[in-house]
């Protein structure tokens, strides 16, 4: 049996899909935090669990019975994601679960900017530490978000970003049907697996990029973060999201997100979505 976590979110939600047409819906779970959001897996004869990371006596009883458990990251800005994560993680070896598969990303490192990688890595550690076998999906960052870390170019003309580095943006829904392949293949991946696009362009090529499919012209421009800063918060963003988010400005400079790996079109038998797909519905271009 396959337990999915967090399945009313995009990423698990359509890796749940792409399990229902691998395997039938009686070997699929989904633990969710409020079972009525999922109420569309139910119609399809999905069983539904309530298993909350905030609630650690919920778990054992959403994990039971798994050979596999999907364990999505959690993106609470406030929480201790980390303390989360080690619940989830303590509950599954309480339920007897087999083998974890964690959404992790590319950029899990002690040193990165971004806190996200900091607190994907700790949870890698604490999985290395758990005795289960496990598999970290180190998904490249998504190309869902490139619109909105490339800022306001459409109206402006303009890329200004206070950090240019390579990121290999890579699509969601790419990321979400890989995870389904591994699930149901007999095994091979263990540990960090990196899932990304085939390229890493930098903010310059981006704007490159828009320029081709927008038919005019997009420059880049660098900032200086503190004026960086200053408009993020003149336009109203909070300050805590606003340092939070220059974190990965400073990441894609430092190279974090730039590697590139073609396991993932290997997974999927096609070329992955890449970031000129991305800016392709963004520009509401054909090109």
């Amino acid at each position: 049996m396959i337990i999915v976590t967090g399945a009313t979110g995009a990423l698990n939600g359509a890796t749940v899909d792409h399990l229902l047409e691998r395997l039938p819906e009686s070997e699929i779970v989904v633990a969710v935090r409020d079972p009525a959001k999922a109420e569309r897996f139910a119609r399809r004869g999905v069983e539904v669990r309530r298993g909350d990371y905030a609630d650690p006596g919920s778990l054992p009883a959403a994990f039971a019975g798994a050979d596999q458990l999907l364990l999505v990251s959690s993106n609470d800005p406030v929480a201790d994601v980390t303390g989360l994560h080690r619940a989830a993680i303590e509950a599954a070896l309480a339920a007897g679960v087999k083998r974890i598969v964690y959404t992790s990303h590319q950029a899990a490192a002690p040193d990165n900017p971004f806190l996200p990688g900091r607190s994907h890595f700790a949870t890698e550690q604490l999985l290395a530490a758990s005795g289960i076998a496990w598999t970290s999906l180190r998904n490249g960052f998504y190309a869902h978000s490139l619109p909105w870390f490339a800022g306001p170019w459409r109206e402006t003309g303009v890329i200004a970003v206070p950090g240019d580095g390579p990121v290999s943006w890579t699509a969601r829904e790419d990321a979400a049907e890989a995870a389904a392949v591994i699930l149901t293949s007999d095994g091979g991946y263990d540990g960090p697996t990196t899932l990304t696009a085939p390229s890493a362009p930098t903010f310059a090529e981006i704007a490159e990029i828009a320029s081709e499919l927008s038919g005019r012209t997009i420059r880049y421009r660098p900032t200086d973060e503190a004026d960086w800063l200053a408009a993020q918060l003149a336009a109203g963003l909070p300050e805590q999201r606003t340092r939070f988010l220059l974190g990965f400005y400073r990441a894609a400079r430092a190279g974090f997100f730039a590697g590139v790996d073609p396991l993932l079109g290997e997974l999927l038998g096609r070329r992955p979505r890449d970031a000129r797909d991305a800016l392709r519905a963004a520009a509401g271009s054909d090109g």
